[in-house]
């Protein structure tokens, strides 16, 4: 067990990363296919092929999900991880062509990068090539390379982010894991301890971000208020369970609790926060526990994002400020 969404049987997870213009990509592949769902909460979203993963709709298995920076010029990534998919002979048998089914979801990065450059399609076949089974990399790689988080007193004053994941197995043996892109533009918190993880910052102190919201906040953001659409988190849990498409959607909207714990303020109409559920195995297990599970390990996966994260781009990373503690409201 490597304490990763891998854990779960027929998960691999592959990065790319571009350090000069501080953006990637990250591939979470699931060759031999997956019952899929989705539940997406942020009110700024970039997303593809989500409507076929809602009940109703006919293709029950996915092969992939791309989760990359770039805002909505990555979303090209996911060409790239299909053309790989098909080059394994992997897809949805149409009887003429096989068709891999990779929906994806972005973060917007740019306030870190290069303004010119994000993930295509060349970096989302890159990373399926780098996609393997155990110990997966976390902090600033993938679709982690240009995520920051607190952005409540600018993009200046955020602090670096990055990729995390986690893993829980359940009594009987069954798997529940989760990979998280944390991009948000509020702060983090351990939920334990009460302590801010990482955020916006002044005078080397984190901030609370709800706290400056109330008070008002400051300009200099674009104008008076943060800009929409340039903030997410954007996760897949995965799970060894069997699980319906309804079912899948029930645990990706549960997985959820797990942004609303460890992140404040979240579902903005800054955010575009979206959650994808993957099921691999075929043994039933109480959909309410794996939710609850998935909340865990999201929670889990958020808090590893910063931690693992390092000063880049000119923002420090969370070990690098002094942390604070959050005032009760």
């Amino acid at each position: 067990m490597n304490n990763a969404i891998t854990d779960v049987p027929g998960i691999k997870v592959g990065h790319a990363s571009d350090l000069q213009s501080l953006t990637g990509c990250t591939v979470v592949l699931c060759p031999r296919g997956a019952v899929a769902g989705v539940d997406v909460r942020g009110s700024a979203p970039g997303t593809r092929e989500t409507d076929l993963l809602r009940p109703g709709h006919l293709v029950e298995k996915i092969h992939g999900v791309v989760l990359t920076g770039g805002s909505a010029f990555g979303l090209e990534s996911a060409s790239g991880a299909v053309r790989f998919l098909h080059e394994m002979g992997v897809g949805y048998d149409t009887g003429v062509i096989k068709v891999p089914i990779v929906p994806a979801a972005v973060i917007f990065d740019f306030f870190l990068g290069s303004k010119d450059r994000w993930p295509d399609a060349v970096m989302g076949y890159e990373a399926c090539t780098h996609a393997r089974e155990g110990r997966v990399p976390e902090g600033n790689v993938g679709a982690g390379t240009g995520a920051t988080v607190g952005k409540a007193l600018g993009p200046k004053n955020a602090t670096k982010s990055g990729v995390g994941t986690a893993s829980l197995t359940l009594a009987g043996g069954g798997i529940v894991g989760a990979l998280a892109v944390v991009n948000a533009f509020g702060h983090v918190r351990d939920p334990q301890k009460g302590r801010i993880l990482a955020g916006p910052r002044k005078n080397g102190v984190f901030c609370d971000s709800q706290e400056i919201m109330f008070q008002g906040i400051p300009p200099g953001f674009h104008g008076e208020t943060p800009t929409p659409g340039t903030n997410t988190t954007i996760a897949v849990v995965a799970t060894s369970y069997g699980l319906t498409k309804d079912e899948a959607n029930k645990v990706a909207g549960m997985a959820h609790d797990g942004l609303a714990r460890t992140i404040y303020p979240i579902h903005t109409m800054y955010d575009g926060d979206a959650i994808f559920c993957l099921s691999t195995g075929k043994k039933k297990g109480d959909v309410s526990t794996i939710g609850a599970a998935a909340a865990a390990v999201i929670e889990r996966a958020v808090i590893r994002a910063v931690e693992k994260a390092s000063g880049l781009g000119g923002l420090p990373g969370p070990a690098d400020v002094i942390t604070g503690l959050i005032r009760p409201h």
